[in-house]
């Protein structure tokens, strides 16, 4: 029975140290595509590169960093990359199909839902959906951060069965093998892995905006979809049938977790931006974490942030560790008016819980 991938290809290994797009990759993963489709699997592609092939495109020295600049480059260079995949996709007699998604698709129900049946219909239609994030009218402060995010979301909005991520390492190593020789290659990594507990930081190459850590993010977004993740080496021969196939010496493969999250939970875990934090006693920890319940402004000691409602925040306990994060329910100036008060003191607020448990996500 054939599988339902998604393949995450970044910037570092589609374009030279000039930026240039190399077209020679973009033929080989189209080839490994359309590989691993006469096996009868199904396959969406992510593919970074708008903004370098931007770069190119208009003869530009470097990569800016102003983020106007950076939008106005992916939307020259979209329809370039594009091109590029759908000439190679034709040498397969294959139909490729551009899918621009924005973080509302993912917070929104019924936009969640339009965007999976038009995804699933594409690929009933036979096509190969190339997703991109819309970076051209993205807002700056509501965007996935990078590919490897929207591509881990993205397995979980059309129910895959893997997420193959393609870079230019062999995989997650004990330490950074540019650095030490005695690194080593970590094959598997299991749900309970504290590596899965890491969060995104810091970046890869200069043409790129996710590093490795933005990989592991990804991978545990993954997996609390249930979905497997592999990252392995996009110049390695035959590397996503391989990866497919469970070769466990290609690459490094992360396995799912027995925890699944909504498309909701997930994009407030992971992909939105943290706008403040709450502090909170040893009594709603333990209420947060045993019984599931909300969080009361009874259990919070102190705040800190200028946030509306509906912001994301990070509820912190007395040894300072994230153990959740949530939507408010209350803007940071009721929250200083509320807090440490029990539900009867506040009725005037018509507000009786900071973050409720339907917009709160238990991190520990």
């Amino acid at each position: 029975m054939g599988m339902r991938v998604v393949v995450k290809i970044g910037s570092s290994s589609l374009t030279d140290d000039g930026g240039a797009l190399r077209h020679e990759v973009i033929s080989s993963i189209v080839d490994q595509i359309a590989e691993v489709r006469a096996f009868g699997h199904e396959v969406l592609l992510v593919t970074s590169g708008a903004v370098a092939s931007g770069v190119a495109g208009l003869g530009m020295s470097h990569r800016p960093d102003d983020i106007l600049t950076l939008q106005a480059l992916s939307a020259v260079g979209q329809p370039q990359l594009m091109a590029s995949y759908a000439q190679n996709f034709a040498r397969h007699s294959l139909m490729s199909a551009q899918v621009l998604l924005v973080p509302h698709d993912f917070v929104n129900r019924q936009q969640y839902l339009h965007a999976r049946h038009t995804l699933l219909r594409l690929l009933e239609l036979g096509c190969v959906p190339i997703v991109n994030e819309n970076d051209a009218i993205a807002n700056t402060e509501i965007r996935y951060g990078d590919n490897d995010h929207l591509s881990a979301l993205l397995s979980h909005l059309v129910s895959a069965d893997m997420l193959v991520m393609l870079t230019d390492t062999p995989g997650l190593y004990t330490a950074d093998p540019r650095k030490d020789s005695a690194a080593e290659i970590i094959r598997e990594v299991h749900a309970n892995d504290p590596l899965l507990s890491v969060a995104a930081t810091g970046s890869g190459s200069s043409r790129g905006s996710g590093g490795m850590a933005s990989k592991l993010a990804a991978a545990r977004i993954a997996s609390w979809s249930g979905v497997t993740t592999v990252i392995a080496d996009s110049a390695e021969s035959h590397v996503l049938l391989n990866a497919i196939s469970k070769d466990r010496t290609i690459g490094t493969t992360f396995h799912p977790h027995d925890r699944h999250l909504s498309a909701r939970k997930l994009w407030i875990a992971f992909a939105a931006d943290v706008e403040g934090q709450i502090a909170i006693d040893d009594g709603a920890r333990n209420a947060l974490t045993s019984r599931g319940t909300s969080l009361l402004p009874a259990g919070v000691v102190g705040f800190s942030g200028v946030f509306d409602e509906g912001a994301v925040v990070d509820i912190i306990d007395s040894d300072a560790r994230v153990i959740a994060r949530g939507l408010t329910a209350m803007t940071s100036l009721q929250l200083d008016q509320a807090r440490g008060r029990h539900s009867s003191d506040i009725s005037h607020l018509g507000i009786v819980e900071v973050v409720h448990r339907d917009e709160l996500v238990l991190l520990q």
